[in-house]
């Protein structure tokens, strides 16, 4: 609903200036903590016309006209201020309890979006530095269905590196038997045990460095036995990283493996496209493009001195065919792939694509120190963090519900569990760093997910006890019962920003928000003990606000317990 009201203001605004004898296009409108919609345009047009902001303000509203959901406008210096009226209210908590629990808030936008996000080396388990880039993809993904554009998610499958083709060698030439058992019983884990050790034995031994590079470049070529054999190991690691994901509620549509673009010509033809033009070089045998007026220094190399290609030159490849098959192309990156997406970038203009990717650039995730062990001194894998996630989780639900029995003790746990680590991580902008904190992480009062969780679990709670019927917000008069209708009718218009400018992040701090006002509407507001006509319209507040928090979790990709 607060999309609507933004709308009426602008009408309202534009026919108010037009009549007040000024002349602008954007209306400046917006949020504000001090009134429902705000417009500071009177500062900019002050400054065009060289007059008095506050005088334009009074002049503009004395020209406003009347609108179904604004109730008064004022002018409060230099800014426009428009307030909403009850019926406002009311047909925003209709909408909401009309509209109910839903993975879809607006109307079909005809945009296709490929959404490439996760795409880790397949050597091993997942771990969390680079944590972050599925939660922010799954949630991004989620948030931008929910804002009607049809999306697509992908996983790009990196299978034709020297890694892959180490642990090819590794399974035909170790015996498995000696290698140190894998402390978690997950193919992933497996998988990571043979590459650290075949990868010890082709540092100490250049025959094997050699019979690695072999391996790598027959299956560049096609070779049916290397190419079955890379699927095996791939598909074994694979399957234990979508393990560690499904668990964090993240899925995919569509897994795209690198090798499909060598083998359908692509590659071969992009090289061949790129040799022709003037900014491809030889090298020493290697093919390269000088990208120096890109303002880039570094020359791209394409291809290896025998001829074979790059992973970068494999990533054009893909490239190319998502963007012929998408309106918008978006991938989230750690930053450490700046460089290589400008390079990317000038390298598509080179060939004449018009549209590029829109990157989601995030900083890695990092612990405090002696928090949590690692395992054998090297990386902290997320399956780890998960673990200690749920463990701590139990201890904080089996403090506070005594009375429950075990198994829905350790559902509950689990679903806060992971809940928190979902939403410590997507609550911060991409672009800035995380150090994961587990008191901060499993707040029950204020900063993590088990708080918005809880509030949730409350909603159910009271209407377990009674169920509401006809509403009439004519009767509201409390300031926390207009505050959380107000907060309620945002989450379209959140979702709407946070797909638009790609930021996730701001659905997690509207759910908080949230969570807030409605604990601010229970301490303050009785719903079960207030007068009957009073009582049914807080308590269609109350399923308003557990609808709400349900369907901001969902966009978060975090249960809503009915229970903790």
């Amino acid at each position: 609903m607060y999309l609507k009201l933004l709308e009426e203001s602008r009408l309202l605004m534009e026919e108010a200036v037009r009549k007040a004898g000024f002349s602008a296009g954007d209306m400046w409108l917006g949020e504000s903590q001090y009134a429902d919609v705000s417009s500071s345009l009177p500062f900019r047009l002050g400054k065009e016309l060289k007059k008095n902001p506050a005088e334009i303000a009074k002049k503009i509203v004395e020209n406003m006209g009347k609108g179904m959901y604004i109730e008064k406008t004022v002018a409060a210096g230099p800014y426009i201020n428009f307030y909403a009226g009850e019926r406002y209210l009311k047909d925003a908590l209709d909408a909401i309890l009309k509209k109910g629990r839903t993975t879809i808030l607006l109307p079909p936008k005809g945009v296709k979006v490929i959404l490439e996000h996760t795409s880790a080396n397949p050597t091993g388990p997942l771990h969390v530095g680079r944590g972050r880039n599925p939660i922010i993809g799954d949630t991004l993904a989620r948030v931008m269905r929910c804002a009607g554009y049809d999306v697509q998610v992908q996983y790009y499958v990196d299978d034709m590196g020297k890694q892959e083709a180490t642990i090819v060698w590794g399974y035909d030439h170790l015996d498995l038997e000696k290698l140190p058992a894998p402390e978690v019983d997950k193919p992933d884990h497996e998988v990571v045990e043979v590459y650290r050790a075949a990868t010890e034995r082709r540092k100490a031994d250049e025959a094997v460095e050699r019979e690695v590079s072999d391996i790598l470049s027959r299956y560049e070529r096609l070779d049916p036995a290397i190419t079955e054999k890379f699927r095996r190991v791939v598909d074994k690691c694979l399957e234990g990283q979508k393990m560690t994901l499904s668990r964090m509620n993240v899925f995919y549509d569509l897994f795209v493996w690198e090798s499909d673009f060598v083998k359908d010509g692509s590659v071969n033809r992009i090289l061949e496209a790129l040799a022709k033009t003037p900014y491809a070089e030889r090298k020493d045998g290697a093919l390269v493009l000088n990208l120096s007026s890109f303002g880039m220094d570094k020359e791209f190399v394409l291809t290896r001195a025998d001829g074979t290609s790059l992973y970068t030159t494999r990533d054009i490849a893909y490239h190319i065919w998502k963007l012929a098959n998408c309106d918008e192309a978006v991938n989230v990156l750690g930053e450490d792939q700046k460089l290589a997406m400008q390079r990317l970038e000038a390298t598509l203009r080179i060939l004449g694509e018009k549209k590029l990717p829109r990157i989601v650039f995030y900083s890695f995730v990092s612990l405090p120190e002696g928090r949590m062990s690692t395992r054998k001194g090297l990386v902290v894998n997320l399956d780890d963090l998960l673990d200690e996630a749920v463990a701590r989780a139990y201890v904080e639900v089996d403090k506070r519900r005594k009375d429950l029995p075990e198994d829905r003790k350790r559902e509950i746990a689990n679903l806060v569990g992971i809940g928190a680590v979902r939403y410590d991580i997507v609550r911060v902008a991409p672009e800035k760093s995380i150090t994961f904190k587990w008191e901060q992480a499993l707040d029950f009062e204020k900063q993590g997910a088990p708080f918005i969780q809880y509030a949730h679990a409350r909603t159910c709670s009271i209407l377990e006890k009674a169920k509401p019927g006809r509403f009439d917000t004519a009767v509201l008069k409390e300031k926390e019962e207009v505050a959380l209708i107000k907060k309620m009718a945002m989450l379209p218009y959140v979702v709407e920003v946070a797909a638009r400018d790609l930021k996730p992040h701001l659905v997690a701090g509207y759910a908080r928000e949230l969570a807030e006002t409605f604990n601010q509407f229970y301490r303050y507001v009785p719903v079960l003990g207030a007068e009957p006509e009073l009582r049914e319209t807080r308590l269609a507040l109350v399923d308003a606000a557990r609808v709400t928090l349900a369907n901001s979790l969902d966009l978060l990709g975090i249960a809503a317990p009915e229970e903790m």
